[in-house]
C-alpha cells in the first residue's frame, strides 16, 4: 500500500471565503474542459475542508473556486487560487510551493502517472494538499477477535479497560460490541469482565456454540451447497420454467451442505426456481432438454425445501428447513444485498434477514461430473420458521404474514390483487403466506389497516401509528433502506417487502415492516417512480405521495427528527455503519474472501467489478475509490444535506 507523499502550499487568502461555500475542482480531463460550468464540487468533509479523489493520467491544469457557471465572466473571480505571476504553477509531489490568491486566469499544472490522487482544500489552515491515494484502513469482518475489545490485535489490560468502559455504557459500535461480548450472550457487563480477566491470567476463552441458524449462516465459513437431480427431474424442471417463467413448482431433488468438514446429505428435498424480474432458466433455451457434458448453464436463483417431500427431523440441517440460493444478478461487485442486510443488523433492525456466500454445485445424473456455478448468496427464507425464530421481539409468531410486491403493493387499494399462496404459480400484489385457512379474516384485517393508513385524520393517525407498530424500529428501518438507495421498495415503487401483524383480530395488533431484496442498491439507480438518482435523491421526498404509509408518518416533527438522526448516525465516521472507510473495509474484506471462487463454468460473472448494474441511470457510481462518484460519499452529502 502507497503511503501518502504530500505536497502542502500555503495559500495568502486576501479575501474571506464564505464558511459553507461549496468549493470546485475546475480544468482539463478528467474533470471537463477548460470551463468553469465543467468543475468538480469536492466533497464537504466539515469544518473547512474540501476533498476529490480523481485518477489523474498525464497532465492537468486546474484551480479552486467557491462557485460554478457557464462562463469566467459571470464565475466569481474573487475566489479563485492561483500562483502569483503569470502563466501556471507546476505541481511536483516532492517540493513546497508558497502560493496567494490571484484575480488573474492562473493555474496549477499537475502530472499524474495514472494513480489515484486525493487533492485536499482547508479553509481553516489555508492549505493545498496533494495526496496519493491510500486505501482505507477498517474492520475486517471475517477475522473478527472476540476479547480484542479495542481492535488492536492483541489481548491484554487495555482490553479490559476498554471493555469495562462499555459495560459502563460508554458508546461502542457494533464491531467494537461483539469483540466485548466474550461470553456470548449479547450483553455486556461483569461476566464478560470477569472472564476476560481470567484469560489474562492463563485461562481459555470459550468458543462459539453454533447450532441451527447460526451454523448454516456463519459469516466466519462459505459452506458448500452440493445439489443432485436426477435427468427426468432436471428436464421436468426446464418444462416448467417454459410453460410459465413464474413457475413456483418443485421437483425432487438431493442435497449435501458441507460446512467446517462435516457433510449432511438429505435425499428427496424438493427444488424450484426463485425469483421476480431475475428469473432465468437454468440451462439452454426454451424447448430445450438437457445437454449431457456439453451444456450451457445459467445462474439462476434456486430454492430448496428440505421437508417438501418427507416431514421429519431428518430432512433439516440442523432445523433449518428452507434455503434460498440466489446468483448476484446485475450486481458485478458481489457485495450489494450482502453489505445492507449486514446494515440492517448493525443498525439494530432486528427484523433483517440472515445471508451469508455460499459456493453452489449441480449435478445432473448421467454428467460426468458436477457442475460448478460459482458463489451464490445463501438466504433466509422470511416463512413461519423465520416468525418462530424471533418470536420474543414479534410477541408472537402466529399472525398473519404477507408478501408484498409486483409494484403494486402501495397500501393504497383495499380493492387491490389480495390472495393467499395456494401452491399455483400466480403472483399477486399482497399474498398470504400463514395461517392461509383464515384468508377471508386475514384480508378483512389488511384492508382496515390499508383504511386507516389512507382516511385518518392526522391527529388520529399519530395517535393509532403508534399504537400498532414499533414506530422508531420502523424510521430506523426505513432510514437504513434509504441510506442504500433501495429505490425498488415499497414507498417509491410499491414493492419488495413483507408485513406481519402479530395478531389476528382487527385490532389489537402490532405490525412490523420486514425488509426484502437489496440487490438493486448502492448505486444502481433507476429513473422510477420518484427516483431519478437513488445516491442524491432527497431522503425526504424518497417515494410517491400514493405510497403514503412513510410520507404520512414523516409529517410529524418528532418523527422526522428521529428519522434523520437515524440517517445521520448511518453515515458518521467511527459508527462502523455506513460511513466510507468502514463500508470499503468490510467490502473489501468479504470481496478478497470470495475472489478465489468467483470462476464458475456457466461462463457468466465470472470477476468482480467495482460498478453497478449496466441498465442504470447512474453508471458512474463506484464502491471502492474515494471521489465525488463513490456511492458512499454521495449518500453522506445528501444526508448532511439536511436540516
Amino acid at each position: 500500500m502507497n503511503k501518502y507523499i504530500s505536497l502542502t502550499w500555503i495559500l495568502l487568502v486576501l479575501a474571506i471565503v464564505p464558511a459553507q461555500a461549496a468549493i470546485y475542482m475546475v480544468g482539463n480531463s478528467p474533470f471537463g474542459d477548460w470551463n468553469p460550468g465543467n468543475g468538480v464540487e469536492m466533497t464537504d468533509g466539515g469544518n473547512g475542508i474540501y476533498t476529490l479523489t480523481a485518477r489523474i493520467s498525464g497532465t492537468v491544469w486546474f484551480v479552486f473556486a467557491d462557485g460554478q457557471d457557464s462562463d469566467w465572466s459571470v464565475f466569481n473571480a474573487n475566489y479563485r487560487y492561483g500562483p502569483s505571476g503569470n502563466g501556471s504553477q507546476e505541481v511536483f509531489l516532492d517540493n513546497d510551493y508558497t502560493t496567494q490568491k490571484s484575480n488573474n486566469n492562473h493555474s496549477y499544472k499537475f502530472t499524474g502517472s495514472g494513480l489515484d490522487y486525493t487533492f485536499t482544500f482547508n479553509l481553516n489552515s489555508l492549505t493545498f494538499n496533494v495526496k496519493k491515494y491510500q486505501e482505507p484502513v477498517g474492520p475486517d469482518p471475517t477475522t473478527l477477535t472476540v476479547g480484542d475489545v479495542n481492535g488492536d490485535g492483541e489481548i491484554n489490560i487495555a482490553d479490559v479497560n476498554e471493555l469495562i468502559d462499555i459495560a459502563l455504557g460508554h458508546p461502542a459500535n457494533y464491531d467494537e460490541t461483539r469483540r466485548a461480548d466474550v461470553n456470548y450472550d449479547n450483553e455486556i457487563n461483569i461476566a464478560d469482565i470477569n472472564l476476560l480477566v481470567f484469560y489474562l491470567l492463563g485461562g481459555t476463552l470459550p468458543e462459539p456454540v453454533k447450532g441451527g441458524y447460526d451454523y448454516v449462516w456463519d459469516e466466519a465459513a462459505i459452506p458448500e451447497v452440493h445439489l443432485t437431480v436426477s435427468l427426468d427431474e432436471w428436464n421436468r424442471l426446464l418444462s416448467l420454467y417454459d410453460a410459465n417463467a413464474y413457475t413456483t413448482q418443485y421437483v425432487m431433488a438431493s442435497i449435501a451442505f458441507v460446512k467446517d468438514g462435516e457433510t449432511t446429505v438429505i435425499d428427496s428435498v424438493g427444488l424450484r426456481l426463485k425469483g421476480n424480474t431475475s428469473r432465468r432458466r437454468p440451462e439452454g433455451w426454451r424447448g430445450e432438454m438437457h445437454k449431457a457434458n456439453n451444456t450451457d448453464w445459467h445462474h439462476a436463483h434456486f430454492g430448496v425445501n428440505l421437508l417438501k417431500y418427507v416431514d421429519d427431523d431428518a430432512h433439516t440441517i440442523q432445523g433449518v428447513r428452507k434455503l434460498h440460493l440466489k446468483w448476484f444478478k446485475d450486481d458485478p461487485a458481489y457485495v450489494r444485498e450482502m453489505f445492507c442486510y449486514d446494515l440492517f443488523k448493525r443498525a439494530g433492525v432486528w427484523t433483517g434477514i440472515r445471508d451469508n456466500y455460499c459456493r453452489l454445485w449441480l449435478h445432473v445424473e448421467g454428467d460426468s461430473k458436477e457442475a460448478y456455478y460459482g458463489v451464490y448468496e445463501l438466504l433466509e427464507p422470511i416463512d413461519k420458521r423465520y416468525l418462530k425464530d424471533r418470536k420474543d421481539r414479534f410477541g408472537s409468531s402466529s399472525g398473519y404474514l404477507w408478501k408484498c410486491r409486483n409494484g403494486a403493493a402501495g397500501l393504497n387499494n383495499p380493492n387491490g390483487d389480495i390472495w393467499f399462496d395456494d401452491d399455483t404459480d400466480d403472483r399477486h400484489a399482497y399474498t398470504l403466506e400463514t395461517r392461509t385457512e383464515e384468508f377471508d379474516s386475514a384480508r378483512v384485517q389488511l384492508v382496515d389497516f390499508m383504511n386507516k393508513i389512507n382516511g385518518l385524520s392526522d391527529n388520529e393517525f399519530y395517535t393509532w401509528i403508534q399504537q400498532v407498530t414499533d414506530v422508531d424500529l420502523l424510521l430506523k428501518t426505513y432510514a437504513v433502506n434509504v441510506a442504500v438507495g433501495m429505490w425498488d421498495d415499497y414507498w417509491n415503487n410499491a414493492n419488495n417487502y413483507y408485513l406481519y401483524f402479530n395478531g389476528t383480530h382487527l385490532d389489537g395488533y402490532k405490525f412490523y415492516f420486514i425488509p426484502y431484496d437489496y440487490d438493486n442498491t448502492l448505486g444502481t439507480s433507476l429513473r422510477c417512480g420518484n427516483q431519478e438518482d437513488a445516491g442524491r435523491q432527497n431522503p425526504l421526498s424518497w417515494g410517491t405521495d400514493n405510497n403514503r404509509l412513510i410520507a404520512r408518518i414523516l409529517k410529524f416533527n418528532d418523527f422526522k427528527a428521529k428519522y434523520i438522526a437515524h440517517l445521520k448516525e448511518l453515515v458518521t465516521p467511527g459508527k462502523a455503519l455506513m460511513d466510507r472507510t468502514s463500508s470499503q473495509a468490510r467490502i473489501r474484506a468479504w470481496q478478497n474472501l470470495i475472489e478465489p471462487y468467483v470462476d464458475n463454468d456457466t461462463g457468466e460473472d465470472t470477476a468482480i467489478e467495482d460498478k453497478p448494474a449496466p441498465w442504470g441511470n447512474h453508471s458512474e457510481y463506484n464502491l471502492l475509490k474515494n471521489n465525488n462518484e463513490n456511492f458512499f460519499n454521495a449518500k453522506a452529502a445528501s444526508i448532511n444535506s439536511l436540516p
